[in-house]
């Protein structure tokens, strides 16, 4: 399975270290806006092309799927052109930043074929599979979810601290993370409600967000999202159920009393991006949807939509 990878940024890097744990997986060209980083990226991961236009890794003949780590507002469009060159890809979260968008993608991907998948990481994080196992086994429901998305992002700064060349959003970006995970464990969202703070003078965007949302089975979620919190950073999700309370930090999991439980064995890595990645390969492979698929997590961004309307009307 011959990979390119665009936009070789921080987030990029992620994925290229789980690609080398996969067998059959070669990276074979790295795209970014930067010649120079793009050089130095496929020459850290052995990459025999780099460049700095996608059009450059589509016309190869020794890519036959593309990962994009590359700016929100270029996901859909370059998802797309992927799909009509022939590529399987998987496209980072979001998918999309307009409901619009997100339709086209998957009416591209119904007529291509071809694997169209989001990176909805937390559908494969070991802490969040291991509460799903329970859901489906019949021994957990959920009853509600508080979550809590803090970053201290207050200049345009990536997450390796380098200055960024475009803006990110909690709504369509961060939001997007929970509001799937949580119709992926109690069942599609049927009421959603969203409030902002002030908008940053220079970036343009809300720096605080708090969204509602319900589920079909009656769950409840409450998530709260900062790029103004100087304090622990990252995404906590505390699962409140019918027979157990569970803490979730990325691939790490708790109890409510705090005892840390194994999940270890939950699949083949403690990596969720890695997780993510062979689920792609995988798919790709057998000539199945993925988990995470376009179709899949669609659902997401009409909520999404939604919400941009709600909070566009004050």
């Amino acid at each position: 399975m011959r990979i390119a990878l665009a936009g070789a940024g921080a987030f990029g890097e992620k994925h290229l270290d789980g690609l080398k744990n996969i067998d059959g997986v070669e990276i074979t060209s790295i795209i970014s806006r930067r010649a120079e980083q793009a050089a130095a990226v496929a020459e850290k991961y052995g990459a025999k092309h780099s460049g700095t236009e996608l059009e450059e890794a589509l016309a190869r003949d020794d890519v036959d799927a593309v990962i994009l780590c590359t700016p929100t507002q270029m996901h859909a469009a370059q998802a797309i052109a992927c799909m009509k060159a022939g590529k399987h890809v998987q496209v980072e979260i979001p998918l999309a930043d307009s409901w619009a968008d997100s339709q086209e993608v998957l009416r591209v991907s119904q007529e291509t074929g071809k694997v169209c998948m989001v990176g909805h990481t937390r559908r494969f994080n070991p802490s969040h599979q291991y509460v799903h196992n329970k859901i489906k086994a019949g021994e957990f429901n959920v009853q509600q979810m508080d979550v809590q998305t803090y970053f201290f992002r207050r200049k345009n700064m990536n997450a390796k601290g380098e200055p960024r060349s475009w803006t990110d959003h909690l709504l369509w970006h961060h939001a997007a993370h929970t509001v799937d995970l949580f119709a992926y464990q109690a069942g599609k969202i049927v009421k959603a409600n969203a409030v902002e703070g002030p908008i940053h003078p220079e970036l343009g965007i809300a720096m605080d967000m708090s969204i509602q949302l319900k589920s079909e089975s009656g769950a409840i979620c409450t998530l709260s999202l900062s790029f103004n919190n100087d304090g622990p950073l990252g995404t906590f999700f505390r699962y409140i159920g019918d027979t157990a309370t569970y803490i979730a930090r990325y691939d790490d999991l708790v109890n409510g009393k705090e005892e840390p439980i194994d999940v270890s064995k939950v699949d083949v890595s403690m990596n969720g991006i890695e997780l993510q990645d062979r689920e792609f390969i995988a798919a790709i492979r057998e000539g199945r949807e993925p988990n995470s698929s376009v179709a899949k997590v669609l659902d997401c961004y009409r909520v999404l939509g939604e919400l941009e309307k709600q909070l566009a009307a004050g």
